[in-house]
């Protein structure tokens, strides 16, 4: 009898203490502690499909952490779509809000430094944060920010080099680069920087709105043996389908940063997994609730990078993707 008894009590701890591992985060709503609260300011826009995916990853990652929203987490969203107004009023909407931790993507980021140094803000898809003063150092950021970066500028050099690998004919490149972006200059320094040596000559495009991409892009075409860069923006992305397009009408292979312009139908992207950084940026904004601070957390670069190709349209275009590509492409649309 007192061994059957002692081996119940020994199970009855191991169910107590299993359950009791999980009630610091799902107890708090219980015990009527106020629900920490995370906002969201994305530069994209809120039909985009791949700017809700990524959105979608960094609540999954808050959710394999323990935070559900509605019951421990509150979180509120606002999508700006590229436009500057309505990333300053939603900037304003959320830091009047007051909550916990705020979440920022792209060009917001400056915008929520405007409006809050105090209210922590963790970042995705800025591509120097240093450059930009967000942040004093990558180690030792300081201040109320922290977060991960888009890319280092040298990667921006790869582009140019797959461009030439699958079109070897291409002797001009025209980089389209948004002049609002303070990305921009970084990302054309290193192209710039690297042309002479795979014999390119690269031109920039500079554009502000949908109708200045078309009228360059259609300026550039009327020339032979060209090819485009599609640089890392917010201008870039909210307008991918038309740049899509137009490399599809003028028979341009083009590069992009990103793989959700291939998915749509462009030829070949070299980047950043976006989703894994969203995913990541769970964890900082886990360890901000938990009493860490912005400023002793350092910045971090992407641990993940993809390459993505579509051969339909690379068939279309009368190309031929040579098997070194293909062997390092992480996806390949048939």
């Amino acid at each position: 009898m007192r061994s059957g008894e002692a081996m119940r009590r020994r199970e009855f701890i191991k169910v107590v203490g299993g359950a009791a591992a999980a009630w610091p985060l799902s107890a708090l709503a219980q015990q009527g502690e106020r629900p920490k609260r995370i906002a969201i300011l994305t530069a994209g826009a809120a039909n985009d499909p791949d700017y809700r995916n990524w959105v979608a990853a960094f609540v999954q990652g808050l959710q394999e952490m323990g935070w559900a929203d509605g019951r421990n987490v509150r979180i509120d969203t606002r999508w700006g779509a590229g436009n500057a107004t309505d990333i300053r009023r939603f900037a304003a909407e959320l830091v009047a809000l007051a909550p916990d931790v705020i979440l920022s993507s792209g060009v917001a980021l400056g915008t929520l430094q405007q409006a809050t140094r105090t209210i922590p803000i963790v970042f995705v898809l800025s591509a120097d944060p240093v450059g930009n003063g967000y942040v004093d150092s990558l180690a030792r950021p300081g201040g109320n920010t922290t977060g991960f970066m888009l890319f280092e500028y040298s990667l921006s050099g790869k582009w140019l080099e797959i461009l030439k690998q699958i079109a070897p004919g291409v002797t001009r490149a025209a980089v389209i680069r948004d002049t609002v972006g303070p990305a921009g200059i970084g990302q054309w320094a290193s192209l710039q920087s690297l042309a002479p040596s795979l014999g390119v000559e690269v031109s920039p495009l500079n554009v502000r709105d949908d109708k200045e991409i078309e009228r360059n892009i259609v300026t550039f075409a009327r020339g032979s043996n060209g090819g485009l860069i599609v640089t890392a923006s917010p201008l870039t992305t909210v307008n991918r389908d038309l740049v899509i397009k137009l490399a599809a009408q003028h028979k341009l292979p083009a590069v992009y940063w990103d793989r959700a312009f291939v998915t749509n139908g462009g030829l070949i992207s070299y980047g950043p997994d976006v989703a894994d950084q969203f995913r990541r940026a769970a964890g900082y904004v886990d360890r901000i609730l938990r009493g860490e601070k912005p400023a002793d957390m350092p910045v971090q670069a992407p641990t993940k990078y993809e390459i993505v190709i579509n051969l339909k349209t690379a068939k279309a275009l009368g190309l031929t993707i040579p098997p070194s590509v293909l062997a390092r492409a992480n996806e390949v649309i048939e």
